[in-house]
């Protein structure tokens, strides 16, 4: 399970994204400054850094700064209130991977998390293996015990991202929003067909199922 730190002097704020997080599969940590949050780090392994700019004893530009100095590969959300260019070039010049807007869309927050951490995990790892299956992204190619099981590119794109997170549930939109993008016109009833094509190709594979959560998604399972 991938760890967050929350970097936020708006305790309401700080604890609203914690409970979204949460509910969408990461475990979070929490700071109210630069300076505690650096406390956190040293305590703690951290994925992914959520960090406001305005906060006192140390802000957002100078923690992003410290980050930086120490660790080149940790993914950075800045979060903030100023909209202004210059403040979200500062931001990226120090070292930040993107930026938000304050009042946050929580949903749009966890999708954007989500993609930072598979970009820094596709860096460094661009096979996922699950018991006996493993699935290349490079070459879009499932093999099992030798064998090659032949997937259309959509379908490759979503079973690897859900073998990437083994029970995390996704829903339908943010399976949709990722692999086919936000722009797209197709609705979100192509996820079913796709699981369905997903199902029939590993029927008979005893190393994970794609189980569907009522009401909420999608996820895969290791048998």
């Amino acid at each position: 399970m991938f760890t967050i730190l929350i970097v936020e002097d708006d305790i309401k704020l700080r604890k609203l994204f914690s409970t979204v997080l949460n509910k969408n599969g990461y475990n979070t940590l929490q700071a109210g400054d630069g300076i505690e949050a650096w406390n956190v780090i040293e305590a703690n392994h951290v994925d992914l850094v959520i960090s406001d700019i305005m906060m006192p004893n140390m802000d957002g530009y100078e923690f992003t700064k410290s980050i930086r100095d120490t660790n080149s590969e940790i993914p950075i959300l800045m979060i903030t209130a100023r909209e202004d260019f210059s403040a979200k070039r500062r931001g990226f010049i120090l070292g930040t991977d993107d930026y938000m807007v304050k009042p946050i869309d929580v949903n749009e927050m966890v999708l954007r998390v989500g993609a930072l951490l598979r970009r820094v995990k596709s860096i460094h790892d661009r096979k996922q293996n699950i018991g006996e299956t493993i699935l290349d992204y490079d070459c879009l190619t499932v093999f099992r015990n030798g064998e090659i099981i032949e997937l259309s590119q959509k379908e490759f794109y979503l079973l690897y991202m859900l073998v990437s997170f083994p029970n995390k549930i996704f829903t339908r939109q943010q399976l949709m929003d990722e692999i086919w993008g936000v722009n797209s016109e197709s609705d979100a009833q192509t996820i079913d067909v796709h699981i369905n094509r997903l199902r029939k190709h590993f029927s008979s594979n005893p190393d994970f199922e794609i189980v569907t959560v009522r009401g909420l998604g999608y996820k895969v399972v290791k048998k």
